[in-house]
């Protein structure tokens, strides 16, 4: 059980200057009033949290702060929580943070439902993982890795108000799956009307993930997306017309991000893609794209600085400029990591997940923890006009120099 968590005052000041006294500074173009919502008293680590459609609630996964003497989880839980407000509506914290996950299980990637903050889908294995014919997905020998148990199942939930003060917890319901099959399918989201779940789907054993579309009028699956390579972290676009993913495509363990248009039949059926867009083509890692809530843009988390640096950057999600027209734009600017962005429904503040804060007594950097911060959209689509004129006009002076007539 966890109690309320926020941080005191405006969140303008670094809490952690000893770790990088810049940030705040470089970072205020187009994030301001940064706050802490998870700490290391409560969670080794936490992240990936999306906010229910009214910015009442959030969902993450974490991994709780082992008791003195005991081991971590070996897997993420899944919580939710009621996100508390100053009198200027700016989220300070978090309140009635609850575990709706069973200790042992492999969870990941929560979703709510459209319009609710009362629905949630998850994918869970509900029990531990046998471990057996697991693929996973790792970057040489990286840190980082995820894995792709074959009980993984996508579930839902309800949830109800918690009863008390800041310490009680969310009531919520049995899980309930939306399909059973074996393999691993998650990577979970409702399309805006709630109609559709887009997931990514593995055959047992095999680490090559394709990307689906459950039907929830027919009960029907179709398969969207099923080049060679991992293709997951799938989402739909704000108007529901098209979806974001990152894609292995090369088999190089270098992601990049994609989008492809939808298409539809007369009965508004989704019956596969139009066609794939690369939206990133280069030698860095970038993964966990997001859409702006106007649909003009992809946040995503992006090794060009460093692999031991990734950055949140933000991007022209149209795809209708050649890759050599198209920049891409640093928005956080920190050491450590910075990733996993997503946004309340009304553009206004983002969440994402970052090393920035204390630092454990034996650690060389700060665990990974939730931000949020108030985002300037307009800001951002002015900036990134200007630095999409001056990379064309760039491009045009060296195709001027390079010629030869």
């Amino acid at each position: 059980m966890f109690c309320s968590v926020s941080i005191a005052g405006a969140g303008a000041e670094n809490p952690n200057p000893e770790w990088d006294d810049q940030w705040t500074s470089k970072e205020s173009v187009f994030l301001t009033g940064h706050r802490q919502i998870t700490f290391e008293d409560d969670f080794l680590k936490a992240g990936e949290s999306y906010f229910s459609d009214d910015g009442s609630r959030i969902i993450f996964q974490g991994i709780p702060m082992p008791k003195d003497g005991e081991e971590a989880l070996a897997h993420y839980l899944m919580y939710v929580a009621d996100v508390v407000r100053d009198d200027e509506g700016n989220i300070t914290g978090m309140e009635h943070v609850t575990n709706v996950t069973n200790e042992g299980a492999s969870n990941t990637c929560g979703w709510f439902y459209p319009g609710s903050s009362s629905k949630i889908l998850l994918g869970t294995t509900l029990v531990a993982p046998t471990n057996e014919d697991v693929a996973g997905y790792q970057r040489g020998t990286s840190k980082y890795s995820w894995q792709f148990p074959r009980e993984m199942d996508i579930v839902t939930m309800e949830l109800e108000p918690a009863e008390g003060g800041c310490c009680a917890e969310i009531g919520y319901s049995d899980p309930v799956k939306m399909w059973e099959r074996d393999g691993y399918d998650a990577e979970g989201s409702w399309s805006p009307d709630g109609r559709f779940v887009l997931y990514t789907r593995l055959e047992p054993g095999d680490d090559d993930g394709d990307l689906w579309i459950f039907d929830s009028t027919d009960g029907s699956h179709t398969e969207l997306v099923a080049e060679p390579g991992y293709d997951g972290g799938p989402f739909f676009s704000p108007d529901g017309k098209s979806i974001c993913y990152r894609s292995d495509r090369r088999g190089d363990k270098v992601l990049q991000v994609f989008v492809a248009p939808l298409k539809f039949d007369d009965s508004g059926k989704v019956v596969g893609i139009k066609r794939e867009i690369q939206i990133t083509d280069n030698a860095h890692v970038n993964w966990c794209p997001f859409y702006t809530p106007d649909g003009k843009y992809l946040f995503y988390a992006s090794s060009e600085i460093s692999h031991g640096n990734y950055e949140v950057f933000c991007v022209d999600a149209s795809g209708k400029y050649p890759l050599d027209e198209t920049p891409r734009m640093r928005i956080t600017n920190a050491r450590g990591f910075d990733g996993l962005p997503a946004f309340t429904a009304d553009g206004k503040t983002m969440v994402w997940t970052s090393q920035r804060g204390a630092v454990r007594e034996g650690e060389d950097r700060p665990s990974s923890q939730m931000w949020v911060a108030s985002i300037d959209m307009k800001k951002i689509d002015k900036a990134y006009k200007k630095l999409r004129q001056a990379m064309i006009a760039e491009k045009a002076m060296n195709e001027f120099e390079n010629y030869t007539p």
